[in-house]
């Protein structure tokens, strides 16, 4: 006396449901997404340039009476300048790690600025060739 059993895994039919559902769900919601990466870095930039960055260069500043040179450029928010003019009251590191962009380049840093008297701090952003899509302090 055999009973009949039957197996508790899933048919061919019902996987291929799912596969059709979830390719339906993933063709409705990947359109949403599509440019927000770009835009999630454009914002990463702005707030480095406005905030992050910025608020490590006045920081330096008030510790030692002037933004670093563009000589000793952003590097020396982590280390020590040993260049003139040496800082004389470093208090830092005033960041974790070398400002990089969203796109892997450094900031573009110039003290005292080209179009701020304090700084000028920029990213050539996704096209490097480019100035339209540069992200910078001085607008």
């Amino acid at each position: 006396m055999h009973k009949e059993q039957r197996s508790m895994g899933f048919t061919l039919v019902e996987i291929l449901l799912v596969v059709v559902i979830i390719g339906a769900l993933a063709a409705m919601i990947i359109p949403r997404l599509a440019g927000r990466g770009d835009q999630a870095k454009i914002k990463v930039a702005k707030s480095d340039i406005d905030a992050n960055v910025a608020t490590a260069l006045k920081l330096y500043e008030l510790d030692n009476g002037t933004f670093p040179t563009t000589q000793q450029g952003l590097a020396a928010l982590r280390v020590k300048a040993a260049t003139n003019p040496i800082p004389q009251n470093w208090n830092g590191p005033y960041v974790e790690k070398d400002p990089i962009d969203p796109w892997g380049r450094p900031y573009a840093y110039v003290s005292p600025g080209d179009h701020r008297s304090d700084y000028d701090l920029s990213s050539k952003g996704k096209d490097e060739a480019s100035e339209k899509d540069d992200i910078v302090n001085w607008q």
